[in-house]
This record gives C-alpha cells, sequence and structure tokens, in this order.
C-alpha cells in the first residue's frame, strides 16, 4: 500500500522543501519507490489540469474540482506503483481553500470529503512548526529583497481573514492558517506529526526528526 507524506509548515520558510528532498533521498536509498511531488508541480500534473485551468481563467478553484483533481492523482499513485509520495505543501489545500473566503462549516466538509478520497494512499502530515516572523525572515534572505513585498501583497490579494495588509497581519493570518490546519487534523483524524521549533534546528536534525517519527508508517524497509 503507498503512503502519502504530505510535508507542511507555519510559514514559508520554515524548511518544508529541504525536507521533502531529505525525505526523498533516504527513501529512495532504503531501496522504495518514491515520487516527489512539487510544489509547483500542482500546476503541471495532468491529474491537476483542471485546476490550473481554473485559476488561469479566474484565479480561484471550485472544492469540488479540487476533490476530483485528487481522486485521479490516488489513482495514478495506485497505478503507477510508487511506494511513497512525498508531496511539498499539496494536500489538504488549506491555504488555498482560506484563500478564497470560504467558512469553517464549508471547510469542515470539504476536509471530510477530502479525507475519504485520500484514504487509499494512507496520508501522514509531516509539520514543521516554529517562529513565523524568523522563518519568513529566512524565506526573505533566500528568495532576495523584494521577497517579502511580493509575499506580502499576493496575501492581501486574496480574502483571507484576518485581512493581510502589512508584515505583521501577514503574520497574524498565517497564524490562523496553522490553528486551521492542524485543527483540521485533529478532527479528521489524519495521522500527523509535528516537528517543534524547526526554525531553530539545523537542516540534519530536521530530517533526522522526521525519519525517526515516520518509521511507524514506511516499514521494516527505513530500519
Amino acid at each position: 500500500m503507498a503512503v502519502l507524506i504530505s510535508v507542511w509548515g507555519a510559514s514559508p520558510g520554515v524548511g518544508k522543501s529541504t525536507l521533502c528532498a531529505g525525505l526523498v533521498r533516504w527513501l529512495a536509498d532504503a531501496g522504495l519507490r518514491v515520487d516527489h511531488f512539487r510544489e509547483e508541480e500542482v500546476l503541471t500534473r495532468p491529474q491537476f489540469s483542471a485546476v490550473a485551468e481554473s485559476f488561469e481563467r479566474t484565479g480561484a478553484v471550485d472544492l469540488a474540482t479540487l476533490i476530483a483533481a485528487t481522486a485521479e492523482f490516488v489513482d495514478s499513485v495506485l497505478v503507477d506503483g510508487a511506494d511513497v509520495v512525498v508531496a511539498d505543501a499539496l494536500v489538504p489545500y488549506l491555504p488555498t481553500v482560506l484563500a478564497m473566503g470560504h467558512e469553517e462549516e464549508t471547510i469542515g466538509a470539504f476536509m471530510t470529503e477530502l479525507t475519504e478520497v485520500l484514504a487509499p494512499v494512507s496520508p501522514v502530515m509531516v509539520f514543521l512548526d516554529g517562529n513565523t516572523e524568523a522563518a519568513l525572515s529566512r524565506a526573505a534572505r533566500r528568495e532576495g529583497a523584494q521577497w517579502l513585498d511580493w509575499y506580502v501583497g499576493k496575501l492581501a490579494a486574496y480574502a483571507v481573514s484576518p485581512p493581510v495588509t502589512d508584515l505583521a497581519s501577514a503574520v497574524t493570518y498565517l497564524r490562523r492558517e496553522r490553528t486551521v490546519t492542524l485543527g483540521a487534523m485533529a478532527r479528521n483524524e489524519w495521522d500527523l506529526v509535528v516537528i517543534e521549533r524547526a526554525d531553530e534546528l539545523s537542516q540534519r536534525e530536521v530530517l533526522r526528526a522526521a525519519q525517526q517519527s515516520l518509521r511507524p508508517w514506511l516499514g521494516t524497509a527505513t530500519r
């Protein structure tokens, strides 16, 4: 049976993509067939073509379209025979759902349906927790001087709550996004690994913590 490892975090810059790359190397070295689903691929993989077309036309996507695309993705994983999918900021799509202004009741119904669709690939989330301001600063150092203005502007253009107008309100919103994400995981009984203070740890320490926590879901190949 395939396992979907969904890597998320409290903020850009907390180390999601770095951790994904490390997990992919570790799992491949263990002899597992690994599919590395990078963050940008949601707009390029064929299973998500309807999602990409919707974003291109309207800048948003219907929740039913997300569910249908996810079902196609799950089918493709099962057909292709991957042992593990390592997904960088893919499911459960909650930042996208929040950006479109959906309320708690709609989010709850969406998460219930999404959880059922994902059941055949046994999803487990690795959530990198940490200080939002510090992670944003790290992302800005990595991406360049204009990145932080771009990112705040991007959030400001969405129908998020609380609304974003500056860096301080962006931090407040990201904290809400974290609360909604972890709450949805708990209510839908997702398997969840939280790595605390990830922004204070080295890349090697974060990877080691994730490896140790994930072994119960990955079987004897990683022991």
